[in-house]
């Protein structure tokens, strides 16, 4: 476990379920898996549900606004341009209601061996949201909001205005806390850690330069292509738009942690910008979240093969170490592997095994300096 878990946004309900001391197997079965599998499995189709009662409360002003703007359309000499505007706080704040966060994640920190209160757990936990009459930063868990439940902050911190809404906490308001940075670091930076894991799962996607050609050794590799970002419309616009904002906030953030923080190691795990499993996939689709869980785990363990000097290096200064013999391991997995149904599959199976057992034997015998044949 580390020291100090500081959660932002969507990130907060990993950090919450971290600091809780559940791990990422069991965090996996939470969020990814459905209830038919797992009993205490978060249904992301909760997040889905109409936020019925804001707009019933704000349904009720539209009457009286719309009473107000005709008036003086047509009394009070004003365009009917002014009369719509007026009908602005009759609008919903939040397409859909965020209230199921709280109850569910309530629900799983009130466990044996879990907390639903910042005070008692063993670790740190900071979750991070934005105060809306201020535009601040406010820093659950921390003294002076360390009294608000876990469950709650999360939901704060997760409101991401125009799909949900603000979240009533003391009689204020707060929404998502990467309106106002991607990276709330400083909070653990000030403590004075030596090293800091950034997780970052938002990146802009280049649809440009050729796709490389799956492996065979990697049969969970992307075969399909990543269409040009136009083409999926407005909402694929809206999502390049916003990850490329989300992204460089958090590259200049990064630059100046690095400067003001010189005895702090800092590394940095994203996905690959041209990962089309990332760009493609319907997380509210419980195959394709497996599918996609199970994708992102065997593209992780690539990425730390792939780079074993510089990142083990950096680890080892702080007694961390990583189990080369288990990243290799193909036949490691964080979703099992869902059996065969014909003789056809159980061949591809075994195939698959062989080519990666191959692969491997030729890797291990090339580091050595030997000849695989």
């Amino acid at each position: 476990a580390l020291q100090h878990y500081v959660g932002v946004s969507a990130g907060g309900f990993i950090a919450a379920g971290l600091a809780n001391g559940i791990t990422p197997l069991q965090l996996f079965h939470l969020f990814i898996e459905d209830r038919k599998r797992h009993a205490e499995a978060f249904d992301p189709s909760l997040l889905l549900r109409p936020a019925f009662q804001e707009f019933f409360s704000r349904g009720m002003q539209l009457p009286q606004l719309l009473l107000q703007g005709t008036w003086q359309s047509c009394f009070g000499k004003r365009s009917w341009l002014s009369a719509l505007e007026r009908l602005g706080p009759g609008l919903p704040t939040g397409v859909f209601s965020n209230a199921q966060i709280d109850i569910e994640l309530a629900r799983l920190f009130s466990k044996p061996g879990r907390s639903n209160d910042f005070r008692q757990l063993r670790t740190r936990l900071t979750l991070v949201a934005t105060h809306l009459d201020s535009s601040q930063a406010v820093t659950f868990g921390r003294p002076g909001w360390d009294h608000v439940p876990i469950s709650k902050a999360v939901q704060a911190s997760a409101a991401l205005p125009g799909l949900f809404p603000p979240v009533d906490i003391d009689g204020e308001q707060f929404v998502d806390g990467a309106l106002l940075k991607t990276m709330h670091a400083s909070v653990a930076l000030n403590e004075g850690v030596d090293l800091m894991l950034c997780l970052n799962p938002l990146v802009p996607f280049d649809a440009t330069a050729p796709l490389p050609t799956p492996q065979a050794h990697a049969p969970w590799a992307a075969t399909t292509a990543i269409p040009r970002i136009v083409q999926g419309g407005l909402p694929a616009v809206l999502s390049q738009t916003f990850r490329s904002l989300i992204h460089s906030r958090m590259v200049l953030g990064l630059k100046a942690y690095e400067h003001a923080y010189p005895n702090t190691d800092i590394v940095l795990i994203e996905p690959n910008h041209r990962d089309p499993e990332l760009y493609l996939a319907n997380t509210f689709s419980y195959s394709q979240r497996r599918h996609l869980a199970e994708h992102a785990y065997q593209q992780t363990r690539q990425m730390l093969r792939a780079n074993p000097t510089g990142l083990s290096h950096k680890l080892a200064t702080h007694g961390i170490t990583l189990n080369q013999a288990r990243l290799s391991d193909p036949t490691r997995h964080l979703c099992p592997p869902q059996a065969p149904s014909n003789r056809t599959s159980q061949t591809l199976t075994q195939l698959h095994h062989i080519l990666d057992n191959l692969h491997n034997v030729i890797q291990a015998d090339s580091l050595e300096g030997l000849s695989p044949w």
